[in-house]
């Protein structure tokens, strides 16, 4: 097991990666104000990880309460978290109920929101059962649900007391969340070390294969640059923002076709190639450039085809993006492979991106 620490103003917090440590409850027990959780998780989640989580702490004398809601994105709503409240007062819970979230980023996302909001605010814990989640959703403290106009647009800044991402819980993981969560690994390679990128590059079919020690490096490193990034700026006023390559275009993508239609990681690595191209047509990238990002994409397993919106609904949704600042969207975009920076987009450009060869033109 390797542990990051995660140092911000007002706390900090471990973020531990490894194997088998799901039964680790010495990982959970020291983060408790008193021997009880609440454990939210899903429908299939619950089917495979629950009972061993709830035998193992409830052994080591921790009384449970499984919460266990629908799963899917397009579950994300004010009704679903609207259960997790119902369950915690109908069984009394106190302030000092400590919340653990066992899912991916869904379950995460709702569950730190639901912490930030029960009693004025309750601690949480974070299991990530994803790829994504373990390299991205899990780590950071941003909580949400989305809202018919725009994903995660209402929820808050909120920490959880430990992230514990283990590695066996991706043995089950469907082949098409794996490469979801690997767009979210790509992101940080594009984003800020080339480097990274090579090695991601070269190590991509073992990635595929589910190589425990390919994986473990991948999400210890992508954590690591996440943490680094939100120790310097965890209300994203900054540089944080630069996390969001690919976002714009991507939840234009979910909102566009409907939560849960493509999968999160699947729309960022649509939007992360778009982002290449705008930056190509700005001059910052060349084209071999672009077709670099192109076939890392290809190598996850990822669509590098956006879906058909209509440049008028592509923008539209684009303009509920939390970016937008003054009326006008700001982009991540690619200075250069491993360096992005927020940017506007000239109308024109923009236009030119989203009727470029990566966007199906069908109607």
């Amino acid at each position: 097991m390797k542990t990051l620490d995660l140092i911000l103003p007002d706390t900090r917090y471990p973020i531990h990666i490894g194997q088998q440590l799901l039964g680790e409850t010495g990982l959970i027990t020291p983060h408790l104000k008193q021997p009880r959780v609440a454990i939210i998780t899903n429908t299939t989640v619950a089917a495979l990880y629950l009972a061993p989580l709830q035998h193992s702490l409830e052994q080591a004398g921790v009384s449970c309460l499984p919460v266990v809601l629908p799963d899917g994105e397009d579950f994300k709503t004010w009704d679903t978290l609207n259960r997790i409240f119902d369950a915690l007062l109908s069984h009394r819970c106190e302030r000092s109920t400590t919340l653990i979230a066992l899912g991916g980023g869904v379950i995460g996302d709702m569950t730190g929101f639901a912490a930030a909001c029960y009693q004025r605010g309750v601690p949480f814990i974070q299991i990530p059962t994803t790829l994504l989640a373990q390299v991205d959703s899990s780590v950071g403290g941003k909580t949400a649900i989305n809202h018919p106009q725009g994903k995660n647009m209402i929820g808050a800044f909120y920490q959880p007391q430990a992230v514990i991402a283990d590695m066996d819980l991706l043995d089950t993981l469907p082949e098409r969340e794996l490469s979801a969560g690997l767009a979210e690994i790509i992101k940080y390679g594009l984003l800020g070390d080339e480097q990274f990128l090579g090695w991601l590059e070269q190590n991509m079919p073992a990635l595929r294969k589910r190589n425990k020690q390919a994986l473990a490096h991948a999400v210890e490193h992508s954590c690591k640059m996440k943490a680094d990034i939100v120790a310097q700026d965890e209300k994203e006023q900054g540089m944080r923002a630069l996390l969001n390559l690919g976002h714009t275009f991507g939840h234009a993508i979910e909102a566009g076709l409907g939560f849960g239609t493509w999968l999160h990681g699947e729309a960022v690595g649509a939007g992360m190639l778009l982002a290449a191209e705008a930056s190509r047509q700005l001059g910052w990238l060349d084209q071999a450039q672009v077709d670099r990002v192109e076939a890392i994409l290809q190598q996850a397993g990822l669509p590098t085809i956006a879906p058909a919106l209509g440049t008028v609904r592509w923008i539209e949704l684009m303009g509920h993006d939390k970016k937008v600042e003054g009326g006008e969207i700001r982009f991540v975009l690619l200075k250069s492979l491993g360096h992005a920076v927020v940017a506007k987009l000239p109308a024109a450009i923009l236009e030119q991106t989203l009727n470029s060869r990566f966007v199906d033109s069908a109607p």
